[in-house]
């Protein structure tokens, strides 16, 4: 399996509007549940090329209990083939001893979930960090020699200015990062801030969200970054291995509760329950849920949305014939162009890339 996934649920607060599997520890037994996952790493022969630590935030484990994880992981899986070892962190999380630790054990890449740099829209997010918490984290991270430091940002908030987006990228492009991931915000179902929108304290617009975008594409650019996915803007050498596998339709195994993986034709996720995961783990005994064998057609489609978000573009042969007049319009209409084999995205095309996609997958 040339793609591992390793899901950390935990949270020191839960943001109203993420819809991830993630709590708060409470009282589970921190030793059992890296037991568990190094349990799970077991299970079948893995020879990774990229490892990713998702959450949650597995930044949240302490230095003993994340420590122990990393070092049984090395002792369980082959890493001689690694070329990226990502870890998802927060502001807060990660202490100079951590970062130096990580770094020992494998870890080639942070991403540093700061969303945005003013307090205001911090407070709106429901963070639990202010500005100097994210500024001092990545003083840590950039101190500890990382060969690959990303800073995650979110846009189109409630509340949120274009001028103060303007205001997050420039700082943004100041620290110097290699990649910066730049979010649209969605609102989830089972979420805070998708309840607020139903009851209409927040809206949805269009417009909007054009602005913030474009905003990013302009600055990043300027700065340097390459825009090789919707979301993501990367120096030379630095885009995310692990991120484009997914974006590409690779296979990949998730381990952890609520991790999901994709074998083939086989998807699946483990429980979400992480009390649940563990007890059944520990036992010996299967957390798959929601097993579905997808079909050829279901994995055409699939690549619409994800192959259309990239910089290299959806596969032309993948267009049946009968959206090949659809196809002809939207270039007509400057949303996209095609050579080479491929359909990709223009500049005016990006931010409708979801319509997009339905339109051609007819």
């Amino acid at each position: 399996m040339k793609h591992l996934y390793v899901h950390i649920p935990f949270c020191h607060r839960i943001c109203p509007y993420c819809s991830f599997h993630k709590h708060t520890p409470g009282g589970t037994d921190m030793t059992a549940f890296v037991d568990a996952l190094l349990k799970e790493a077991e299970k079948q022969p893995l020879r990774p090329e990229t490892i990713f630590f998702g959450g949650g935030t597995p930044t949240m484990l302490s230095d003993v209990h994340l420590e122990r994880l990393l070092r049984g992981l090395r002792e369980r899986v082959d890493m001689g083939g690694v070329l990226e070892f990502t870890m998802e962190a927060n502001p807060r999380t990660v202490t100079a001893s951590k970062a130096v630790m990580m770094r020992e054990m494998g870890v080639t890449r942070v991403s540093l979930g700061i969303q945005a740099w003013d307090d205001e829209t911090l407070k709106t997010l429901g963070r639990d960090h202010a500005r100097a918490d994210a500024e001092e984290t990545w003083r840590v991270l950039k101190a500890a020699g990382f060969p690959s430091l990303n800073l995650d940002l979110m846009f189109s908030i409630p509340g949120q200015r274009v001028e103060t987006w303007r205001q997050t990228l420039e700082h943004t492009i100041s620290l110097q990062p290699d990649h910066i991931s730049a979010y649209n915000l969605n609102y989830e179902e089972d979420t805070d801030f998708f309840r607020r929108l139903k009851a209409g304290e927040y809206r949805e617009d269009e417009g909007r969200d054009a602005e913030f975008f474009n905003v990013a594409i302009d600055m990043l650019e300027a700065g340097g970054f390459e825009h090789y996915e919707i979301s993501n803007y990367a120096k030379p050498g630095h885009r995310s291995v692990h991120n484009e596998a997914y974006w590409l339709g690779e296979d990949y195994l998730g381990i952890g509760p609520g991790a999901f993986s994709t074998v083939g034709a086989r998807r699946w996720n483990n429980v979400k329950d992480t009390p649940r995961y563990m007890a059944l783990t520990l036992a010996g005994e299967e957390t798959a849920v929601e097993v579905e064998e997808l079909t050829a057609e279901q994995r055409r489609t699939e690549r619409f949305g994800l192959e259309l978000r990239t910089a290299r573009g959806l596969p032309l042969e993948l267009i049946h014939a009968e959206s090949r007049k659809m196809l002809e319009t939207l270039r007509e209409q400057g949303l996209l162009s095609y050579d080479g084999g491929h359909v990709r995205l223009t500049r005016a095309g990006k931010p409708l890339v979801d319509p997009i996609a339905v339109a051609l997958m007819g």
